[in-house]
């Protein structure tokens, strides 16, 4: 897998400041995997905790967020809880996700998860290198103890890779594109959503959307981005793009393999 940590020219602090692109109704905001700030998922753990770093919202506060979350070969969380719901996407390694007393179930790239607030478990990470994408509605994204377990009424889904079925061109209305394949993987009362797009290799083409909120981070694969308000960049896994109003996505995949793109959005999308 191509390398997610290295440093690039491209500035996530640039990104970050840059307040001209939301002065205007159509805005993005790109930030590459190569230049991400990591600190700790549960600071009072220090060395011990996963490396976390938001890509967009903050964890720390009432709101919605999606981060990156690494984490080492071997490790196991003891037994807890969260305060919150929360949704992860295997971008790395292999991933485990389950009861305390479950049976090792070692989920690759693109495997999908819900883990319920209250509900208890243990994570762990079997590759030499792990990293996920983790997704909340609300925070702060807090740990607690098992002792203080509760029920929600929601209940945990791990999909693993091989088990996620893929439509593609002929099945969807609004992908036209041919090779392209997506499958939707969350829903809510609140009309947002989240799905998955896999984009094959010598794919060029375009993702419209008129959405208010559109984020994309990409899972698997690396390829050429560029838009209106960004200048032609190279995207590898763990990179995320965000865009609000009619705005077009151009987006080529020269590489000899798929690509593949978690899309969080709260209206429909066209890939052509």
């Amino acid at each position: 897998m191509t390398n997610v940590f290295k440093n690039t020219t491209f500035a996530l602090a640039a990104t970050l400041l840059s307040t001209s692109l939301y002065a205007a109704d159509n805005a993005s905001k790109v930030v590459s995997a190569d230049d991400i700030e990591w600190g700790y998922l549960n600071p009072l753990r220090g060395v011990l905790s996963p490396g976390a770093a938001d890509l967009w919202g903050d964890r720390t506060t009432d709101t919605a967020t999606g981060m990156l979350v690494r984490f080492n070969k071997g490790f196991e969380s003891p037994p807890h809880i969260h305060n919150i719901t929360y949704r992860g996407i295997v971008i790395d390694g292999q991933m485990h996700n389950d009861d305390p007393t479950a049976e090792k179930m070692w989920m690759p790239t693109g495997s999908f998860w819900t883990q319920p607030a209250g509900e208890d478990h243990t994570t762990a990470a079997n590759g030499e290198n792990n990293l996920i994408y983790l997704e909340i509605d609300a925070g702060p994204y807090l740990v607690r103890p098992s002792e203080e377990r509760f029920d929600n009424g929601e209940r945990p889904l791990n999909l693993h890779r091989d088990n996620i079925v893929w439509l593609d061109d002929n099945d969807l209305v609004d992908v036209t594109a041919k090779g392209v394949q997506s499958t939707y993987v969350w829903g809510s009362t609140s009309d947002m959503g989240g799905s998955m797009v896999k984009l094959p290799a010598g794919y060029k083409g375009e993702i419209k959307t008129d959405a208010s909120e559109f984020r994309a981070v990409v899972i698997s694969g690396e390829f050429e981005y560029r838009s209106a308000e960004q200048d032609k960049l190279s995207l590898t896994a763990g990179s995320y793009v965000e865009s609000q109003g009619d705005f077009t996505h151009i987006i080529e995949n020269k590489s000899d393999s798929e690509t593949t793109i978690y899309i969080r959005t709260n209206t429909k999308y066209q890939v052509n």
